[in-house]
C-alpha cells in the first residue's frame, strides 16, 4: 500500500471519525472517477480507516470516564448524543457516521462503557455502509 492517494484516503476517512473535522468523502468521490483505482478497494480503505477513528473517539470516552470521571459531558451535542445513547444503547452507534452527531455518539459511548465489542461492531457496519452508498451512488 505504498499508493499516495489510498493513504490519503485512509488518512482522511480516519481524521473524519475523530472528534476534528474532516471531508474524506470528497476524496473518496474524486478517487472512485480515477480509472487506476477499485472501487472495493477503496471502499476498504476508507471504512477501515473511519472505523478506526470512530474506535479511538470510543476509546477516548472510555478513558476520561476512568481518568477525569464528569457527572455530564459539558458540550451540547456530547449531551445530545448522551441523551441518544441513554435510550438506544450500543444500537445508536450505527448512526456514528452522521455528521456533527456521529464523532459525539461514539464518545459518550465509550464514556457510558456500553459493550464494548458490540459497540465497535456497531461502528463499523455504520461507517462501511455510509461509504458503500457513496461507492454505489459514483458506480
Amino acid at each position: 500500500m505504498a499508493d499516495p492517494g489510498l493513504w490519503g484516503l485512509f488518512i482522511s476517512s480516519f481524521i473524519s471519525s475523530t472528534l476534528m473535522p474532516g471531508g474524506s468523502e470528497v476524496l473518496l468521490g474524486y478517487l472512485l472517477m480515477q480509472p487506476e483505482y477499485q472501487p472495493q478497494v477503496l471502499l476498504l480503505i476508507a471504512s477501515v480507516g473511519n472505523s478506526l477513528g470512530g474506535i479511538v473517539t470510543f476509546i477516548m470516552g472510555w478513558w476520561v470516564a476512568i481518568r477525569w470521571p464528569l457527572p455530564q459531558p459539558e458540550k451540547k451535542n456530547q449531551q445530545r448524543a448522551l441523551s441518544i445513547v441513554q435510550r438506544f444503547g450500543p444500537a445508536a452507534l450505527f448512526f456514528s457516521w452522521l455528521p456533527v452527531l456521529g464523532d459525539p455518539l461514539c464518545f459518550v459511548a465509550g464514556w457510558l462503557r456500553c459493550h464494548l465489542l458490540l459497540s465497535l461492531t456497531l461502528i463499523a457496519l455504520g461507517k462501511t455502509l455510509r461509504y458503500f452508498l457513496i461507492v454505489f451512488a459514483f458506480n
